[in-house]
């Protein structure tokens, strides 16, 4: 069998070879239309990719919406995905979107620390709940984000109320022999500290994993093994694949922002 391939989504998707600079465009439209109420390229440590873009919505934000970009911890920054903030920011919420530094230069361990930080430094810009998401690789940081080993300040940590990992790798174990972890660089140590399936998430935290209803079967088993190991419920996002399961995100009343929200 070709494990590498049954994680392969671009060779898969019609047009998929398109969908980044797709992405990219309706990223810089949306940062161009937001003006003021978008604040770039905020510190949260002293990394060069150690920033976050910040969304603000008219008004007071009822919480704050964290989404972590996914890419296999690889590639992508913070502004291929701006557009995803639009229904969040639209139903009174901000939205804050970090970058992180990319493998092989970081560790999954050592990004799920940066994402930790993003966290604190974004709430300290944001009062109210903290809800967390993210897509595949950062669907991994999201669900990281839910687990009581994860260093998050008290106060921070009280505030995070749901995580919604969309799409997440969940078990690092079964991507050990992939031709990608060359640069991963996981071994038996670090699947056992960084797997989301591997940690009990904390109390008091609404959980959900979803997924899209097209994607490879390898993604639709993480899903399903962490909302197991959780014991939460998980569902599927009709009519998507990997890479337009997002999409809904830009919308205020689609039925993924409302979950993400839980709203």
């Amino acid at each position: 069998m070709d494990l590498d391939r049954i994680y392969a989504n671009g060779d898969v998707i019609p047009g998929g070879a398109d969908y980044p600079a797709r992405w990219a465009a309706e990223a810089a439209a949306f940062r161009a239309q937001m003006g003021a109420r978008a604040r770039l390229d905020l510190p949260y440590g002293a990394g060069e990719r150690q920033r976050f873009d910040l969304f603000l919505p008219e008004g007071t934000p009822k919480g704050l919406m964290v989404f972590v970009h996914g890419g296999w911890w690889l590639a992508f920054d913070k502004s291929t995905w701006s557009h995803l903030a639009a229904g969040a920011v639209a139903r009174g919420w901000a939205v804050a979107m970090p970058s992180y530094t990319l493998a092989p230069e970081a560790r999954i361990s050592a990004i799920t620390r940066e994402i930790a930080a993003a966290v604190v430094a974004a709430a300290a810009e944001v009062a109210g709940p903290i809800v967390v998401t993210g897509h595949s690789a950062g669907g991994h940081l999201s669900a990281r984000m839910a687990c009581a080993d994860v260093a998050l300040t008290a106060e921070v940590a009280a505030r995070i109320t749901r995580v919604v990992p969309i799409s997440p790798l969940a078990e690092l174990e079964l991507l050990m022999p992939l031709a990608a972890n060359q640069k991963l660089q996981i071994d038996a140590e670090e699947a056992r500290r960084e797997s989301p399936t591997r940690h009990l998430p904390r109390a008091g935290i609404a959980l959900h994993v979803t997924v899209g209803a097209d994607e490879r079967a390898a993604f639709i088993f993480h899903a399903r093994h962490l909302s197991e190991e959780w014991s939460c419920d998980w569902s599927l996002v009709p009519d998507t694949h990997h890479f337009n399961v997002l999409d809904g995100l830009c919308r205020a009343d689609d039925p993924l922002t409302r979950l993400v929200l839980g709203e």
